[in-house]
């Protein structure tokens, strides 16, 4: 029982900072503005943090490295951490197989958090098309729309890419399911 609660904390902490730095990643990333209630709690509780590891680590092509290092950093402590609260869970396995495991367990939160992003902005955009919020949103959507708004367009005035975007996320998770599986037992 001790032990499931402590792995509940640290699922708990060790998941809010990384999906708060995966957002500021991504907002950075996507050119989603800031000066918004969401971005600026973003910077208020990531600045600790990637402030100090952006004077060691550049950016590379607009692309905030030290922010993205951050994230794997806290999903590789979250998995250590959770392996040795299960009491050796993981004994045995190669730190190899450790790293590539944050990394794809860091892709299964970005796929996690681009699905909560898409239908938080699409019951915004039906609930109250002009709230302040609605445009952040909109900012970390569009590239994902604007793929499946080329081919597919609006019927019935309904938009569809949003629905699109949700399948294909929902379908990369369920890939990413087996990959650790395969990943610590070698095949």
């Amino acid at each position: 029982m001790l032990a499931q609660i402590l792995q509940f904390l640290i699922q708990t902490v060790f998941g809010l900072l990384i999906y708060l730095v995966l957002l500021r990643f991504w907002m950075q990333a996507l050119r989603a503005p800031f000066r918004n209630p969401v971005g600026q709690f973003v910077i208020a509780l990531t600045d600790w943090a990637v402030l100090p590891l952006r004077r060691v680590i550049p950016s590379f092509r607009g692309l905030d490295l030290a922010t993205l290092l951050l994230a794997w950093v806290l999903q590789l402590a979250m998995l250590v951490l959770l392996y040795a609260a299960a009491a050796g869970g993981m004994v045995g396995a190669p730190g190899v197989a450790v790293l590539l495991l944050s990394l794809i367990e860091l892709v299964r939160a970005s796929l996690q958090l681009l699905m909560f992003v898409v239908i938080i902005q699409v019951v915004l955009s039906w609930v109250s098309p002009g709230h302040p919020l609605g445009f952040v949103f909109e900012s970390l959507t569009r590239p994902f729309y604007g793929f499946f708004r080329r081919f597919v367009p609006p019927i019935g005035n309904i938009d569809l890419s949003p629905l699109f975007v949700l399948v294909i996320a929902q379908v990369l998770l369920i890939v990413l399911d087996g990959a650790p599986r395969a990943l610590l037992l070698g095949g």
